[in-house]
């Protein structure tokens, strides 16, 4: 038994004005076949546990690509076309698998493919029609009817922040290995829920509708039932929350549970999902609180492809007098270079942030002790360990300090702050530049977190967002969308 594993990920903001090339895959993880002999981040953690599991029964084990970027414009068509290459060329080279698992994110676009992963999943498909190929996709996909054409099983993250990587892992060996033995026959179905949003699994009835979709597994002949969230800063057809449900060997029965679930998703629209505050609001509102209080600054989150270097919600923390509070990480890969020259202890005036373009705000000049400065540290997601580049400590007047880097990443643990010594506990408000993912190790250390919606690059404005290759209409845009007909199609 030969078994083929690689995963290419980048999730890609349509509006955002910063392509994605090479240099962001180079910059963030990209190994040729030697993932798994690194330590699992969100994105190859999937590899190690497919290997591990084949190994144990014996399989051949081919080892292909991985490569990851932080979120950002279009890909270039040189890069997709290069990783995506790759990927096929080491396929061919092997003479081909009896299983393909491929960890992909599902919401990258090419400047010449809107539609990346149902791209490489209809190639792979192509070149080996008769083996078992299984996909694992990000929550934050765009399901596809291409996707699910060429592939036998598809498996989402259900958990967002994504802390479940492994276990959806997990399950999709298990069910490719008894899909390949012929002891299931997977049927796959889906169901358009006509809402572009964002959705916090963690609490309240979406942590319910979570548990009842796990519950739904245990039923006789289901084997898989997920939910796209969707992407909602991208402008492709396909964009908006999607119901997926895999059972054996029985269409109607997915088809069924997937419009079932679909609907009761979408009749329970405002339950799940967050409010977002605006600046002011939010500024005033911990003002009258004790101890430490998390504020998301969600306009300006480079997991979604904004650019990291927005000064909104800073400028206006500063303008209001605040003191003793931290922020980061502001992405200014200029600045770090100045504070490395310049050494720590080093007294300067700098120029920070708000370079990249409109969305980025205006620069600010401030004066700033270079407190620290370390290299090739890293923060956790889960299990996984996810790269900060070079981080810089920098401490204004009225101890208020900042976090600078020179790699564009959200914060996602307060060790990010911590390990260059940013004391958050002594701190009255932290401000992080981040949507979700930070949720989880943060309100271990405060009970007080705002969702910010801050202006920048993913504005969380989903109302206004201009989704001009959509035909099908949705909420928030409408109250109603399944009462709206479809519009015409966009050439």
């Amino acid at each position: 038994m030969k078994l083929f594993i690689a995963t290419l990920s980048t999730e890609t903001n349509t509006f955002c004005t910063m392509p994605t090339a090479m240099s962001g895959f180079e910059e963030y993880f990209l190994r040729h076949g030697t993932a798994t002999q690194d330590p699992p981040n969100l994105m190859t953690e999937a590899l190690h546990i497919w290997r591990a599991r084949a190994e144990d029964l014996g399989w051949e084990v081919v080892e292909s690509l991985a490569a990851i970027a932080e979120p950002a414009g279009l890909t270039t068509r040189a890069c997709y076309d290069a990783l995506s290459g790759e990927i096929l060329a080491d396929l061919a080279a092997c003479g081909g698998a009896d299983i393909i698992l491929l960890q992909l994110h599902g919401a990258m676009v090419a400047e010449h493919i809107e539609d990346c992963e149902g791209d490489i999943l209809a190639r792979v498909r192509a070149q080996c029609p008769q083996a078992t190929i299984g996909v694992s996709l990000d929550l934050h996909c765009h399901l596809t009817e291409k996707m699910l054409d060429a592939s036998d099983l598809a498996i989402l993250f259900k958990e967002y922040p994504h802390d479940d990587a492994g276990p959806c892992a997990v399950a999709l060996f298990d069910l490719a290995h008894k899909a390949h033995q012929g002891l299931i026959s997977p049927r796959m179905a889906m169901y358009d829920t006509r809402m572009v949003n964002l959705y916090l699994t963690k609490t309240g009835a979406m942590q319910d509708f979570v548990s009842d979709m796990t519950a739904l597994e245990a039923q006789p002949g289901v084997l898989s039932v997920s939910l796209s969230h969707g992407f909602p800063w991208a402008d492709v057809a396909d964009v908006g929350a999607r119901m997926l449900v895999v059972t054996d060997g029985n269409q109607a029965l997915a088809e069924g549970l997937a419009q079932q679930m679909g609907q009761r998703f979408f009749d329970l629209r405002n339950a799940v999902t967050t409010r977002y505050v605006p600046i002011t609001e939010a500024l005033t509102a911990i003002d009258q609180t004790a101890g430490l209080s998390v504020l998301a600054d969600m306009g300006d989150n480079s997991g979604g492809g904004a650019p990291g270097d927005a000064t909104h919600l800073l400028s206006a923390m500063l303008d209001r007098g605040m003191t003793n509070f931290a922020s980061g990480i502001i992405w200014d890969p200029g600045v770090v270079r100045i504070c490395q020259d310049a050494g720590i202890g080093s007294q300067l005036v700098i120029r920070l942030g708000g370079k990249t373009g409109v969305v980025s705000g205006t620069p600010l000049d401030v004066a700033a002790k270079v407190m620290n400065i370390c290299v090739g540290m890293g923060q956790h997601l889960g299990e996984g360990e996810e790269p900060l580049g070079t981080l810089v400590w920098l401490r204004l007047a009225n101890d208020i300090d900042l976090l600078v880097n020179d790699l564009r990443v959200q914060v996602y643990h307060p060790e990010a702050f911590e390990q260059v010594g940013i004391r958050l506990s002594e701190k009255s408000a932290v401000a992080v530049k981040s949507l979700f993912h930070f949720y989880g190790p943060f309100s271990q250390i405060s009970n007080h977190i705002v969702q910010v919606a801050s202006p920048g690059g993913t504005q969380p404005e989903f109302r206004n967002i201009q989704l001009k290759k959509r035909r099908v209409p949705f909420w928030p845009a409408v109250d109603q969308p399944f009462d709206e007909e479809p519009a015409a199609c966009l050439t």
